[in-house]
This record gives structure tokens, C-alpha cells and sequence, in this order.
């Protein structure tokens, strides 16, 4: 994702739902020089917008799709334990990053933002496992199961493998010897085809068709 000049710091704008977790994200990312923390009033729909709950559930869920309907795109969610049902809705919501509470260092939250803000997603392996077990409840574009199959090509679909093994963009890039921009193109091109949300729902979509 390369080193971020000073005058290019990230558009941080936190939500908790508790005043502690609030407390400990700031004290966390509050001395990193690569962000910076924004209101809902200043901040730029190219903000990264991070919730930090204990449990995703209807309210966590509401939270996201009101900061979605603000016109902020790059969801990402903190939370204690996932709701299988919450963690589909979240995705279809359109966060694309999801990091566990317990794992929530000073770094990780700091990649986590980066990868948002890059076009990237975080998904740990679990997690992804527990989103996939929920396909079922996917929305399928279009009317057409056949078309949807077909119009993935090899180099799409070896794309999204990589994804689903939890590679980004540059490591993804690297293996297959495109460049960062090809690749996102790619990804790009996948989610606006399919009308999906997000990386986690393309890769969700592709496993349920038999894709990868």
C-alpha cells in the first residue's frame, strides 16, 4: 500500500457504541500521523467510517446502514463476537473490513483502516468461512444463472481465489505479475458486473455459483 506522505493522512470518522471503546480506538490510532479523526460533519465520503461494538446485531446493523446511506463506502466493523446473520448483513451493508476486539492492537487497526481506504478488504479466515455458510441468503443479480457463470473469466475467477485466501492487492499482484491497478481493475469490474457490495460479498457470490 506504499508509505503515506504527511499530507495525506487517512479520514478516520469513529462510531462506538460505548464510551470505553470509544476511548481505547482513540488512545490506539490518537499519536499515529497517518490518521486523522473526523466528525461526521467534516468528514469526506472517501472517509474510512469504523464501528466498534461488542456484538454485531440490529444496532451495530442500523449504525452501518445509516453511515451507508451518508454516503460513506468504506465501512469497516470491530467487534467482540459475529452473529453469523449480522456478519452477512454487515458485508451486504457494505463493510469490507472486520477485525475481532481481542485483536484490535495499535497495528492491526491501522491496517485495517489503510486496507479500507486503499480499496483493499480485511476478512479473517473464520470469519469468511462463517459468511460463506450464509450464501444462501445472497442476493442474486440478474435473472440468470447461466449468464452470471459465464461471464466470469479464468483470470477473474483466479483473482478472487486469491482473495479468498486473504492475499491483497500487492500480494496478488506479485503472484500473478499485474500490476496493483490491473488488479483492482479487475475486482472493479467483477463487483459492478455482478452488483455486489464489496470484495467479501464477490468472493461469497463466486463460492456459491461453484467458482472457486
Amino acid at each position: 500500500m506504499g508509505t503515506l506522505m504527511m499530507t495525506e493522512r487517512l479520514s478516520l470518522l469513529l462510531h462506538a457504541t460505548d464510551g470505553i471503546s470509544r476511548a481505547g480506538v482513540a488512545a490506539a490510532l490518537g499519536q499515529r500521523q497517518e490518521v486523522r479523526f473526523v466528525s461526521v460533519e467534516e468528514a469526506r465520503p472517501d472517509a474510512v467510517a469504523m464501528v466498534v461494538t461488542d456484538r454485531t446485531d440490529a444496532r451495530s446493523s442500523q449504525v452501518l446502514r445509516e453511515l451507508r446511506y451518508r454516503g460513506f463506502t468504506k465501512l469497516v466493523l470491530v467487534a467482540s463476537e459475529f452473529e453469523d446473520a449480522e456478519l452477512l448483513t454487515a458485508v451486504e451493508i457494505g463493510v469490507c473490513g472486520v477485525l475481532r476486539r481481542a485483536e484490535a492492537t495499535p497495528e492491526a487497526l491501522l491496517r485495517l483502516v489503510m486496507a479500507a481506504a486503499s480499496g483493499d478488504s480485511t476478512l479473517p479466515p473464520e470469519l469468511l468461512g462463517k459468511l460463506i455458510q450464509r450464501v444462501s441468503r445472497l442476493h442474486r443479480p440478474g435473472s440468470g444463472r447461466g449468464g452470471a457463470i459465464t461471464g466470469m473469466t479464468p483470470r477473474e475467477t483466479e483473482v478472487l481465489r486469491m482473495v479468498a485466501d486473504g492475499l491483497d492487492t500487492r500480494e496478488i499482484s506479485e503472484r500473478l505479475n499485474y500490476s496493483q491497478r490491473t488488479v483492482k481493475s479487475i475486482l472493479h469490474d467483477i463487483i459492478s458486473r455482478f452488483q455486489l457490495r464489496n470484495r467479501p460479498h464477490a468472493v461469497a457470490f463466486a463460492l456459491r455459483e461453484g467458482l472457486i
